[in-house]
């Protein structure tokens, strides 16, 4: 695939209308219904609090792939990317014509609509769906089991995003995306699913090096039955884990987002136009594994008045604030930093940030004021 070609393409077409962190059934609904026919829009069920929830389904293909995305309702990102890929699918092209041919789609645009609207990680029960594979305890779990019952996927995408903290290894390189293909049993065989599952991130991963080297990551394989996941991939259906982390600054996760569409057109691609074996995987242990290396900024040489000189990790909460997601600071850690990273780096021997002696019995506060006034997001 030309990925060139696809960029030129998602700069003029992209879902303009989804922007930010925080997405919803509100916002996504309008989208659905001025879809064309030839999506087939369902309401397949719903959610604790009664908000709908729904499938898209494209294409008349052999191949069947299952997505779903915003599981966990603060992760949003792939949701995005998801709208994007409808708007690709719907342009006359080579590319979509074999995609479409070759397979059939059914996508799960948000799973966790309560927990969108709350821009949290649970349901309204308090529940995390993705430890709810095997007690199906939840509504919402139900629904994406029936969905994976009746529509007999040969492929399962699920999407995520994951937290700011994670690094590409143990380097000063970002998670951009991670991807894993998940475990079916504890000892982490490498069963034929997992082999197929590998053989697509390695061609994800090929294409995503010429875009962003070395900020893609494989995520923790540990075997957990009670995740949606691995309990797919026990049932025989190859599945991958897609993990959309932090580009640089990019704390809306626009970019991501637009990494992410490229990513999931690779791998249905790939899948419509190839006879998978799991034969090639041997690079996808080259693959880095996540570390939890990052903080969002680092304060190096604080210095108080007695004297003292240390570092401060400082990590940003997300809070959703009349309808947007502000990023406020908390410090984590207070010592020297000598081998964490950070997304935002700032020395008080710098000019720039000007040698301060810090008082050390109001120390946090001034740091949050400082970061207040030095190191606001945009939002």
């Amino acid at each position: 695939m030309h990925t060139h070609h696809l960029a030129n393409w998602y700069r003029e077409h992209f879902e303009a209308s989804l922007y930010g962190r925080y997405i919803t059934l509100n916002h996504i609904s309008p989208l659905l219904e001025k879809l064309p026919k030839k999506f087939n829009v369902k309401q397949i069920g719903i959610s604790v609090l009664g908000k709908a929830i729904h499938s898209v389904t494209i294409g008349h293909g052999e191949k069947k792939i299952l997505m779903w995305s915003q599981m966990h309702g603060n992760e949003s990102t792939t949701t995005k990317a998801i709208f994007d890929l409808f708007h690709f699918l719907q342009t006359s092209s080579e590319l979509v014509e074999t995609i479409l041919n070759e397979c059939t789609l059914c996508i799960i645009p948000i799973l966790n609509p309560d927990g969108a609207e709350a821009y949290t990680r649970v349901n309204a029960n308090e529940v995390d769906l993705n430890r709810d594979a095997q007690a199906l305890t939840q509504p919402e779990s139900v629904v994406l089991k029936n969905s994976y019952d009746d529509f007999k996927p040969d492929y399962c995408f699920n999407l995520h995003g994951q937290r700011t903290i994670f690094s590409a290894g143990n380097v000063d390189k970002s998670s951009i995306l991670s991807f894993l293909t998940p475990s079916e049993d504890k000892e982490r065989s490498v069963t034929a699913n997992r082999m197929k599952s590998m053989e697509i991130i390695v061609k994800m991963n090929e294409m995503l090096q010429k875009l962003i080297p070395n900020h893609v990551s494989r995520y923790d394989d540990g075997f957990n039955i009670n995740c949606v996941g691995d309990t797919f991939q026990s049932l025989g259906t190859p599945t991958l884990l897609f993990e959309a982390g932090h580009f640089p600054d990019d704390y809306q996760r626009e970019n991501t987002r637009e990494l992410l569409f490229y990513s999931l057109v690779e791998a249905i691609h790939y899948i419509a136009t190839t006879e998978i074996t799991g034969k090639y995987t041997d690079s996808y242990f080259d693959i880095p594994e996540n570390e939890k290396q990052h903080y969002d900024v680092i304060l190096k040489n604080v210095q108080t008045e007695e004297k003292d000189t240390f570092d401060i990790g400082v990590m940003y909460k997300e809070i959703l604030k009349n309808g947007k997601i502000d990023f406020e600071a908390q410090i984590e850690d207070k010592k020297m930093l000598k081998k964490s990273f950070a997304h935002k780096v700032i020395d008080f021997q710098n000019t720039i940030a000007q040698t301060s002696i810090f008082q050390s019995f109001s120390l946090d506060v001034q740091v949050m004021e400082f970061l207040r006034k030095f190191n606001k997001i945009d939002n």
